[in-house]
């Protein structure tokens, strides 16, 4: 354990009128260049690793030879693996309309899935309505397979390749496959698209519209491996690498990637004993109208005015903040006005100095465009929950336009840990969308768990899959988090796997003791503790019914001792049955049970 691990956090009343306004962030769920997963994601970004792809002449795809080896066109862009496979089977989706679906409406509900189940919640058992918000950059699959691919249309439909396509039913189409019940709006706001998404879905929680809410955005874009013709001044780099805040920063770069977060009202969250990574303290949401000098342009007063809301909405100073997940998309315009409207706003309230870290998720991973707001938020999310900011990567002197000495900031090019204070660690996120619409939410670190209760002395561990080799790879996956994480209660994983995983037709169950027991049992297959059976066998006919009849003298005095002692629910019941009895019988039932050690039983 670290030292920062150690700290004290501040005493903190999470039921008081201060956190009737917060929101929770329950699950997370996304794919980003260099990383399947979420913890991959973070282990990438404290390593400080740059996940954009490099191109050869010969692998980049959708231009001309001559175009490739133009000294202009630059092979760069962040792509996420295998955007093109999906499992169809698994969501019910007929293979002809799979074929004609855009891959960002794929990958993001395989994202909205993956998030519900990070959050440990089946939504066909969930009571409440859960909505769904996000959006999607422009649809290039159209253009670039199915506008070549006339016979798939044909196969599947004209109106199926519609709505396979549209924006429209990127949100409604997730409500559908995972019978949501909650509002479901798809958000285009360009860059910001995945931030203002959080923002609608908090405010949807805490008018009690929703009760939980998915919140993101993707962005696939094809051909996959490709690149850009660099032109000076606008927002791509001359080579491809993202230097938010520097002096050289000269645009930013493409990338593809996705991700959601599963949200609830905070009081909820803990009143349910959910696993919270971080909570929303507040946000905002703007536009620059029409006072800046272009309709791309950013404009200073309005980015500083989302901010000024969001920290209003939050009633946290400003000072209390120590990182800023900032837009820096890395271009010599907008870096120095983010900065400037930054500042502004935390001027209102502080005239401190350098206290606050500055960073950018682009200069890992490029450009996500609609994704580009919900990475920047899992990116501050995964840095309050490990206490320690990432690095923002090719930052070596600062931009000379920004005047970081006069500025609340700077700028957090290395790893660093982030140490307790007398305020919780918050964070701000800041996300900016070509043609003005502005978004700001202030995060605040998760409270600290609460002490689970005394449980069984071992646990039933349960899976299934529609398929057998999907079971065999959700073991693995099992076996793989117990180690990775020892300091998970195994009652509590337990738990989790019981009555937040939807149930589907093959099944394996394991009775453990502890951890090193079950990642032993999971991982050597044995058929004597490892149970696999294939639940629908029975199926349109309803189960089986079974008929025991013990009473063929196997009893003895005792024989339920540790069960009355060990399950709490158990020994309820067989103490309001001998209550109920003791009259009829004259005899309390538990002298006969449950006899002292050594003694016999009465006659």
């Amino acid at each position: 354990m670290s030292g920062i691990e150690k700290e004290r956090a501040p005493v903190v009343d999470y039921g008081s009128d201060e956190y009737a306004e917060a929101v929770a962030i329950v699950g997370i769920a996304g794919r980003w260049p260099g990383a399947e997963s979420v913890a991959e994601f973070w282990e990438n970004l404290r390593q400080g690793v740059e996940s954009v792809s490099f191109f050869s002449e010969e692998e980049v795809e959708g231009v001309t030879p001559e175009t490739a080896a133009d000294p202009a066109y630059v092979k760069a862009k962040g792509i996420i693996r295998d955007p093109e496979w999906f499992d169809a089977g698994f969501f019910d989706v007929a293979p002809q309309e799979a074929a004609v679906m855009d891959p960002q409406h794929r990958v993001f509900l395989e994202c909205a899935w993956s998030a519900l189940e990070d959050a440990g919640y089946d939504a066909s058992r969930y009571d409440g309505r859960v909505g769904v918000f996000g959006g999607m950059s422009i649809n290039t699959y159209m253009l670039m397979n199915l506008a070549l691919n006339p016979d798939a249309v044909r196969a599947a439909g004209q109106f199926q390749a519609l709505i396979g396509n549209a924006n429209d039913h990127l949100t409604t189409r997730v409500a559908y496959k995972l019978d949501l019940r909650g509002p479901a709006v798809t958000v285009q706001t360009a860059c910001s698209t995945s931030l203002v998404a959080v923002h609608m879905a908090c405010q949807s929680l805490l008018s009690g519209e929703s009760d939980m809410a998915l919140a993101g955005g993707v962005a696939v874009t094809f051909p996959l491996r490709t690149g850009y013709l660099y032109q000076e001044g606008m927002i791509f780099s001359p080579d491809g690498h993202c230097r938010a805040f520097d002096a050289e920063a000269r645009g930013t770069v493409n990338g593809n990637g996705a991700g959601v977060v599963v949200l609830k009202r905070l009081a909820d969250a803990l009143d349910d004993g959910d696993h919270v990574y971080a909570i929303v303290r507040g946000s905002a949401v703007n536009n620059d109208g029409a006072s800046k000098v272009g309709y791309t342009a950013p404009s200073v007063a309005s980015q500083a005015a989302v901010v000024t809301e969001a920290l209003s909405m939050a009633g946290v100073p400003p000072e209390t903040i120590s990182y800023v997940e900032a837009h820096g998309s890395g271009t010599p315009m907008g870096d120095p006005i983010e900065v400037a409207a930054l500042t502004r706003a935390y001027r209102t309230r502080t005239p401190e100095r350098g206290f606050c870290a500055l960073g950018s998720v682009k200069t890992n991973i490029g450009h996500l465009d609609a994704a580009a707001g919900v990475s920047g938020l899992v990116r501050a999310t995964l840095a309050l929950r490990h206490r320690q900011i990432p690095p923002t990567l090719h930052f070596r002197e600062p931009n000379p336009r920004i005047d970081f000495d006069g500025s609340p900031f700077y700028v957090g090019a290395e790893l660093a840990d982030w140490p307790a204070g007398a305020a919780p660690r918050r964070a701000g996120v800041n996300s900016l969308g070509v043609g003005g619409t502005n978004a700001h939410a202030v995060l605040e670190e998760a409270p600290a768990p609460a002490p689970g209760g005394p449980s069984r002395p071992r646990q039933l561990l349960v899976l299934s899959a529609k398929t057998t080799t999907a079971l065999e790879a959700a073991t693995d996956r099992l076996a793989t988090h117990l180690e990775a994480h020892p300091e998970q209660a195994l009652a509590d994983l337990a738990y989790t796997l019981q009555v937040g995983r939807r149930e589907f037709r093959h099944r394996r169950v394991l009775m453990a003791g502890d951890r090193e027991d079950a990642v032993r049992e999971l991982r050597e297959r044995g058929p004597q503790r490892l149970l696999t059976g294939d639940a629908g066998a029975g199926e349109g006919s309803g189960r089986p019914v079974v008929f025991m009849f013990p009473g063929l003298g196997e009893q003895y005095s005792g024989m339920a001792r540790g069960l009355y002692a060990a399950e709490p629910a158990f020994a309820e019941e067989v103490d309001r049955c001998a209550e109920l009895l003791r009259p009829h019988l004259g005899v309390d039932l538990r002298e006969l049970l449950f006899p002292p050690e050594g003694a016999a039983a009465p006659s």
